[in-house]
């Protein structure tokens, strides 16, 4: 994390990073921030046919195994319970086909930063 800048400031940094990442391989966004009573999704994109539900994790050194190892079992089934509230609600006539990504932003040494788009992560 940059000096002087707030864990939530960089929260909202790396989603921004990630989504125009994810629009510039031509995945259409849908919505940021999903809550429910469930949890929440930190994007929703389409990608052709595909709901895209993505997790971006940012971590500023990999003393535990980086962004990616962060995404624990239980975090990843709250995304699916919270994904499943999602589709029942807003997609109920017609439930498309989904899949789980995960964009892992990993900042190594200053300003060296390393993003990594896992498709079907989970």
């Amino acid at each position: 994390m940059a000096r002087g800048t707030s864990a939530q400031e960089w929260g909202i940094r790396s989603e921004t990073r990630a989504r125009k990442y994810l629009e510039q391989r031509g995945l259409v966004f849908i919505a940021a921030n999903y809550h429910s009573r469930y949890g929440e999704i930190d994007l929703i994109m389409r990608d052709d046919e595909h709901i895209v539900f993505v997790e971006v994790r940012a971590r500023s050194g990999n003393r535990f195994g980086g962004a990616a190892a962060s995404i624990v079992p239980e975090k990843q089934n709250r995304i699916k319970i919270c994904a499943q509230f999602y589709l029942q609600r807003e997609l109920s006539n017609h439930l498309p086909a989904c899949r789980f990504d995960v964009i892992a932003i990993d900042l190594n040494q200053p300003k060296e930063e390393q993003l990594n788009w896992i498709k079907n992560a989970f």
